[in-house]
């Protein structure tokens, strides 16, 4: 696959049974790509192994005052140049592309796996783990499948070249051939102690990032309380462990390293004294000693390809793990992965302990607009995030995630709308969207034609006339049609500008209106839908909002006497709580806070009844 060609139009399903099994996936799926890239390192690394010999027949040649041979060692350099330029170019475009297309695979199945999961990711896993996964790991896991087909090409010439030397001169092609696997398998002693430091790197790392995001995502609550010294010398203290970890690591990769130089030395020092001695008895030429000694040099090369192989496997085989950890993810048993059907019933909110009766009209009084707003969102299934508690100080860790896959104590993170007994995090993002509508009280036009606007998903059993008429838009119809490019004069036909900047904003509301209730879901939540409207226009958008969502069930949250007084029941939220639920009439009467904030009273004192009414009747005009 080429990088232009990217995204991936389907990233496919990983096996993500084990790290190693993922891992294995990944370069399956990059199968093309691997063998390409396989290709052009054969052609790098032959052209450099080949280098050898036709400098030792430069060298002899010049011994002999051989001019032909000497013309013939030049042209075989020329070629072997052009073959490792060219091969040197294409392996690294290759491998390169290798590393994006992996990469871009792996972030397409993050993504996906978010949007499944929604608000229920983040109660799943830690996430300073997620941050990890989405960044360094996928980095690293990239690294290694991009390293892989240029190991498999050291490896192929490595082999070739010993086996030359075997066939080119026996007693030193021997110790070559006998010395170079000692020499790769001499670092494998060392490769666990410096995968346990790497590891415990990573992980000090990811407890600094979670750490770092948990105390950026409770700022407003570490200020309220004073506790940002706290939390900056815990994250302090957290970076450097981080940086000792790092420090331990690297000793031991250079100690790796200065092996990987030191052994190849050793053995090009034996070959040369060695080969001096065979040439001064006049067992090998000059130029077949400088063949030899140029041939074990060009060894040293895919040894380094050798140590970046083995330093990629150790860094990317936890990554995996962490990654196909996170792609394990499902949701719980409960859940409607196999139902495509969307789920029915009562709706409600633990967080504030509101209940949305089936099939009836329930307005929700919350006096702080922007409490409304979050509540309309936690009703659709979309649970704002909340800041985490600070950290008891004798733990001196991080805040765990809540789950049982998170490992840690539960926090107080908003817990989920339950829809028929059904928890919407447990269901498909799509689903939930077909069963639970919220439209927020600013809603957005896109540009096109009114018949656009209104050609939305929907169940069919509400045409656009009558959501139209319901929404109280016979204005807004006769304005489009004065303005319908055609001749038909059909306000269908008729263009809306972006976001409906031509409309005022109670037309723009009421068309919102009618599209929401066009796509007739089971659950309707609507936050201020009549703010921007005259009163008599919203009462007669009270009474159709009432007839055509007969038998569905709608949520209002809205402080307008005239849609309170229309609703089959109503519910006051004091501090995001549940403070009083009756008939609209009836809560102004028993409680004085909510007759405060829908008769836009100073305080809440008692009101006769008389004047109750009264205000009620100054108001609703």
């Amino acid at each position: 696959m080429r990088i232009r060609d990217l995204p991936h139009p389907d990233p496919g399903v990983p096996d993500v049974r084990t790290g190693g099994r993922f891992l294995v996936w990944l370069c399956r799926k990059q199968r093309g790509g691997q063998a390409k890239a396989l290709f052009w390192g054969l052609v790098h690394m032959a052209a450099m192994a080949s280098f050898p010999l036709p400098v030792g027949l430069a060298v002899q040649a010049a011994v002999d005052g051989h001019g032909a041979r000497l013309v013939l060692a030049g042209g075989l350099l020329a070629v072997l140049g052009g073959l490792v330029a060219v091969g040197d170019v294409m392996l690294h475009r290759a491998a390169v592309t290798n590393w994006i297309v992996t990469v871009a695979r792996m972030q397409q199945l993050l993504a996906r796996k978010t949007s499944e999961l929604g608000g229920a990711m983040t109660r799943r896993v830690a996430a300073g783990e997620i941050v990890a996964v989405s960044t360094g790991d996928l980095e690293r896991i990239g690294w290694f499948v991009e390293t892989l087909s240029r190991f498999g090409a050291a490896l192929v010439a490595s082999v070739g070249v010993c086996l030359a030397l075997v066939v080119y001169q026996p007693q030193l092609g021997l110790v070559v051939a006998l010395g170079t696997p000692l020499l790769a398998l001499a670092v494998l002693p060392l490769l666990p102690p410096a995968t346990r430091r790497a590891d415990a790197q990573r992980e000090k790392a990811g407890r600094a990032t979670e750490l770092a995001s948990d105390t950026v995502a409770g700022l407003r609550v570490l200020r309220g309380i004073g506790g940002e010294d706290l939390f900056l010398g815990r994250y302090r203290s957290a970076s450097q462990e981080v940086r000792r970890a790092a420090v331990r690591s690297a000793r031991m990769w250079s100690l790796i390293s200065a092996v990987q130089v030191a052994l190849p030395g050793l053995l090009l020092i034996a070959v040369v004294w060695h080969g001096v001695g065979l040439a001064l008895d006049g067992r090998i030429t000059v130029g077949e000693l400088v063949t030899i000694y140029g041939a074990v040099s060009f060894l040293l090369y895919p040894l380094r390809h050798f140590e970046e192989m083995t330093m990629s496997w150790s860094f990317s085989r936890p990554s995996a793990e962490r990654t196909a950890r996170v792609l394990a993810l499902s949701r719980p048993a409960g859940g409607r992965l196999t139902d495509p059907e969307p789920p029915s019933g009562d709706l409600h909110d633990p967080d504030s302990g509101l209940t949305a009766r089936a099939g009836r009209l329930t307005a929700v009084v919350c006096g702080d607009p922007d409490a409304a707003g979050r509540l309309a969102e936690r009703l659709g299934g979309h649970p704002p995030h909340q800041d985490p508690l600070p950290v008891p100080e004798s733990t001196g860790a991080a805040p765990a995630a809540t789950g049982p896959d998170a490992g840690g104590a539960e926090s107080p993170r908003p817990l989920s709308v339950v829809l028929g007994g059904t928890p919407l995090d447990d269901v498909p993002r799509g689903t939930a969207r077909t069963a639970v509508l919220v439209q927020d009280k600013d809603p957005v036009l896109l540009s096109g034609t009114l018949g656009e606007l209104l050609d939305v998903p929907a169940s069919g059993r509400v045409t656009n006339e009558a959501a139209l008429d319901a929404a109280q838009c016979g204005d807004v119809l006769a304005a489009l049609a004065q303005a319908s490019a055609d001749d038909s004069g059909d306000p269908m036909h008729t263009h809306i500008t972006e976001r409906g900047r031509s409309l005022s904003g109670g037309q723009r509301q009421r068309l919102a209106l009618a599209r929401s209730l066009v796509a007739d879901p089971e659950v309707l939540v609507l936050d201020e839908p009549t703010s921007a409207v005259d009163a008599h226009t919203e009462a007669r958008v009270a009474d159709g909002l009432r007839e055509i969502r007969a038998g569905r069930t709608t949520v209002l949250l809205t402080s307008s006497p005239l849609l309170l007084d229309r609703a089959d029941h109503v519910v006051f939220l004091q501090e995001g709580k549940v403070a009083g639920e009756a008939p609209h009439r009836e809560l102004l009467h028993t409680h004085p806070e909510y007759r405060a904030v829908v008769t836009r009273e100073p305080d809440p004192a008692p009101a006769t009844p008389h004047t109750t009414d009264r205000t009620v009747i100054e108001e609703t005009a």
